[in-house]
């Protein structure tokens, strides 16, 4: 409800300020004004007192790039203290290695929530890492939580103390991928799918086909989560002086620990109520006991923090550019919404770089499952471009599967975390027609046409088997190309490709071994290969596109419509699984490949 009523007064204030500067200003005023506070804010900045500790809130989302906010969240942003429940990776990692040298911030905090963020995988492995070169150079690290769950627990690992309420509970019982099936909702409403596909292992297709997992599906799933498992428990392993073994019979064994068996365990070291932590930080930082609480900055402010936040473009008198360019989400046609990868919007973007004679280097970021292969390949020739003139490299996030790898196989050189989910290099086309549910319901179809074809799109009835023919061949065809220019661009035989292919998912560290992945690091690795490559030595900046809306811009466009804030209420289970059937829908309306061929990730591939 608090929080609700934050974002929504927020919200509120930020559209009836927005209407007042405009009526009572007017435009040119309403600029002089909203600029004023953007300025005013950066100038000022947040203050860092002596002996301060940074705190880590778990609720935040570490996200490629910043959604797009609502008025009343930017506003909040720039009035407030209140630290944002998403923040970019880069920034993060930013905040972290400048706290490291920072002799103000004596330690970090890393505080539990009853809402822990959804941060994929690979991007928690660099935070993690990130806190663990804080934690060499002799600073304490501090973690306390009411309930662990896994994800928590793998950055909180890295403490030095890590503690849990007594009346907490530790989530310990490895890794999952639920797939939820279609096809029975289908055929109950009377939708029919047909679908073409190359690769025994491209199961995208299997949610509208099946009721279950098919055995080649099943047997890269638990290869995939065995491999993230794996390097889960090795990592924990070291930090906590254990042993893969000991976790994993804990793990099987107990799964849902209470707190004191957490301390048994080893997984923890102390079990202690929240004002008992608050009273060891407070002696960290010098404060008293009768003190409110401890010497401290958040996360977000420290970030805006000036000669932080400067850090983040390193040197910012260089003329030399290295363009961080995100792509993040599904990937379709045309120029797509901002949570989408649009094929003409990217390429336009990526083709303006390299006409840009002071962007030296471009590193291509990918988070996307895949989507369209016509907007793939628009995207992959652009990659192709770059690379001719100057160094572009890929930096793989959370996912970059399918079509994320084919946007990427271009580039000079691929890096990706050990726990990216790559590969998937097949081809299929689901074909939907609501020939049934029409019937049933009185609607009926007839056609004139002068082409045997000439119908071919219509979802009035099923294709016939002269078109499922065609259709195959375009997939066939389109299958062929893509191991064709993996084999080509990776320097591998393509009877190597075309067995490694098929659909088939791979970690990051197994894509590694087969040649389709360089190198094994994060976005920052990226980043500095993409200088060696250009040869900059020292002189060089970051610019990252697309470029993020400023405070202004999101007032101007509040007065266009109402935006409303997200809420932080944690879910029932029920809804949660409403959600995911969004989701899974969601997908679908962004199939808008125009031959309605695509090369994406497996549709629901979530790992809990």
């Amino acid at each position: 409800m608090k929080n609700f009523l934050k974002y929504t007064f927020a919200s509120l204030i930020g559209s009836i300020l927005g209407i007042t500067l405009t009526i009572g200003l007017g435009f040119g005023g309403l600029i002089f004004f909203v600029v004023s506070i953007a300025s005013k804010t950066k100038d000022l900045g947040p203050q860092v007192q002596d002996k301060s500790i940074l705190v880590f809130d778990l609720a935040t989302n570490i996200t490629d790039t910043r959604p797009i906010s609502s008025t009343g969240e930017a506003l909040q942003e720039a009035l407030s203290s209140d630290q944002p429940t998403t923040i970019t990776l880069r920034k993060a990692i930013n905040i972290l290695n400048a706290a490291a040298q920072d002799e103000k911030i004596i330690g970090i905090y890393i505080k539990g929530s009853n809402t822990p963020g959804v941060t994929g995988l690979a991007n928690l492995q660099e935070i993690r890492q990130a806190l663990q070169r804080f934690r060499e150079t002799g600073k304490t690290i501090v973690a306390y939580d009411m309930d662990w769950t896994e994800r928590e627990y793998y950055l909180a690992s890295v403490a030095d103390e890590v503690v849990i309420n007594p009346f907490g509970v530790f989530e310990f019982n490895g890794l999952s991928s639920q797939t939820m099936f279609l096809t029975g909702a289908l055929d109950k409403f009377g939708i029919g799918v047909q679908v073409t596909r190359v690769g025994k292992y491209k199961s995208a297709v299997e949610p509208f086909t099946l009721e279950k997992m098919s055995p080649e599906n099943r047997q890269q799933t638990l290869q995939l989560l065995q491999n993230i498992w794996g390097q889960y428990l090795r990592t924990i392993a070291t930090s906590r002086g254990l042993t893969v073994q000991n976790l994993q019979a804990i793990a099987n064994n107990e799964g849902i620990l209470m707190a004191n068996t957490g301390l048994d365990s080893k997984l923890v070291d102390q079990v202690a109520y929240y004002d008992e932590v608050l009273t060891k930080l407070k002696e960290l930082t010098g404060k008293e006991e009768d003190d409110r609480t401890f010497r401290q900055i958040s996360f977000n402010n420290y970030g805006n923090v000036p000669k932080v936040a400067e850090t983040l473009s390193r040197n910012v008198k260089s003329k030399n550019k290295i363009a961080v360019v995100y792509a993040e989400g599904e990937i379709v046609n045309g120029i797509g919404t901002p949570r989408q990868v649009g094929g003409d919007r990217l390429a336009r973007e990526l083709r303006r770089l390299r006409l840009d004679d002071k962007v030296k280097a471009v590193v291509l970021r990918v988070n996307s499952p895949g989507g369209s292969a016509s907007a793939s390949e628009v995207i992959s020739r652009e990659v192709k471009l770059i690379s001719k003139e100057k160094p572009v490299i890929v930096s793989m996030g959370n996912i970059a599967a399918s079509g994320g790898y084919w946007i990427s196989m271009n580039a000079d050189r691929i890096v990706a975390e050990a726990n990216t989910i790559t590969g998937s290099i097949g081809v299929f086309g689901v074909l939907f027609n609501i020939q049934e549910l029409a019937n049933e319901n009185g609607i009926t179809w007839d056609v004139v046409k002068v082409g045997e074809f000439a119908d071919l799109n219509t979802t009035s009835r099923p294709k016939t088997e002269a078109e499922l023919a065609l259709i195959q061949n375009m997939v066939d065809s389109i299958y062929e190309r893509f191991i064709t220019n993996v084999a080509t661009t990776r320097n591998l035989s393509k009877q190597k490709v075309a067995e490694i292919a098929q659909g088939r998912v791979w970690s990051g560290a197994d894509a590694q071994e087969l040649g389709l992945v360089d190198e094994i690091g994060g976005i920052e690795v990226a980043i500095k290969v993409a200088a060696e490559k250009a040869e900059l030595g020292d002189s060089w900046k970051v610019e990252e596109y697309p470029k993020s809306r400023s405070l202004e811009q999101r007032i101007f466009r509040s007065l266009s419509g109402v935006e409303v804030g997200v809420s932080n209420i944690p879910l029932d289970p029920l809804t949660a699984e409403f959600q995911k059937l969004q989701e899974e829908l969601s997908s679908l309306r962004a199939m808008n490949d125009p031959y309605g061929i695509y090369t994406r990730l497996p549709f629901n591939l979530r790992i809990d």
